[in-house]
């Protein structure tokens, strides 16, 4: 068979276009391979919710206590003779509360296993990525009225707060622990004595401390805490740091970030746990779209605490040496 010019060049233009195709679809197989695949917004959000779904196979459940006000006194009476005290102070934490104030309930929310250090009943992710390169981090949920300490994005504590009420609220914010003191006065009265407090705003007064805990945000704009979340809360944080005269600031200490905002009037989250063991939860992509719009200032200020401490060493041995 005679083959002529065109149909060589037919032959060797098919082939190429086989060699593009079959290229193609292997460009095609790598980009949907599990590790090129980059997920939307969307799927990532199916799969946080896929995450939580399974979680909540497993979390713990909770039952209502109801407190009539014409039996009050007797079931709160039956609610001390069933409970321990360390039940009790679980108990009363999950419903924001101290044993001060427990007379406050009308309904408590119990749940069906007791877990001393709370962290089964946290309502806050076990893990934040975003804060992997974060050594310390606070923050302040304002909507459930709790904390968390994250330490390189591990969840190290939670508890619960009071927080500045409607007429006077919490600042909102990125903020940085400034000073502390174990037991200080407040500037609204002085007859409120103010243990393990830790400032972070210091021309508005603003800290964390041990007071009483009601079970609402109640504080004139503070961050009030039960009295061994405060003492493991200041020695938790560090300072800020000063020049030698106190006058300049060299560094930030600890940073703390207050958001959200809480349904005034409203039922209160944590009293829908009997309803739903998922009334509280904070997803890890609501703490990312609060933490994002800070982590470089709080990456640079963890830097150039770094440096300030590195350099106050440095000094130091020098000083030594020379000695």
């Amino acid at each position: 068979m005679k083959i002529t010019t065109k149909r060589i060049l037919f032959f060797l233009f098919m082939g190429t276009l086989s060699g593009v195709l079959m290229q193609c679809t292997k460009e095609a197989v790598k980009e949907i391979s599990p590790e090129n695949k980059v997920l939307t917004k969307e799927q990532n959000n199916q799969k946080q919710k896929a995450i939580e779904d399974s979680l909540k196979a497993t979390q713990i459940q909770y039952t209502s206590l109801i407190f009539p006000k014409n039996k009050k006194d007797s079931l709160m009476g039956e609610f001390t003779k069933k409970y321990s005290e360390e039940e009790q102070y679980i108990i009363l934490a999950l419903n924001r509360l101290d044993q001060k104030n427990r007379w406050r309930a009308d309904t408590l929310v119990i749940p069906d296993k007791f877990d001393p250090t709370l962290m089964l009943y946290s309502p806050f992710p076990r893990k934040m990525e975003m804060l992997d390169k974060v050594n310390k981090f606070v923050i302040f949920s304002y909507p459930i009225q709790a904390y968390a300490v994250y330490q390189n994005g591990e969840l190290l504590k939670w508890g619960p707060t009071s927080m500045g009420k409607k007429a006077a609220q919490t600042k909102r914010g990125l903020m940085f622990v400034n000073w502390k003191k174990e037991l200080a006065i407040s500037t609204v009265d002085s007859e409120w004595k103010l243990p393990y407090n830790v400032n972070i705003h210091n021309t508005l007064g603003i800290g964390w401390h041990q007071y009483d805990l009601p079970g609402f945000p109640a504080s004139h704009s503070c961050l009030r805490l039960l009295m061994n979340d405060a003492k493991w809360m200041y020695n938790f944080a560090d300072t800020w740091i000063l020049n030698d005269g106190g006058a300049t600031l060299k560094a930030n200490g600890t940073p703390v970030i207050v958001f959200g905002d809480y349904k005034w009037g409203g039922k209160k989250p944590w009293k829908m746990l009997s309803d739903n063991p998922a009334a509280n939860l904070i997803t890890v992509e609501d703490l990312n779209e609060v933490i994002k719009p800070h982590l470089s200032k709080i990456l640079d200020e963890q830097e150039k605490r770094e440096h300030v401490i590195q350099s106050s060493e440095q000094a130091s041995d020098k000083n030594i040496e020379a000695a």
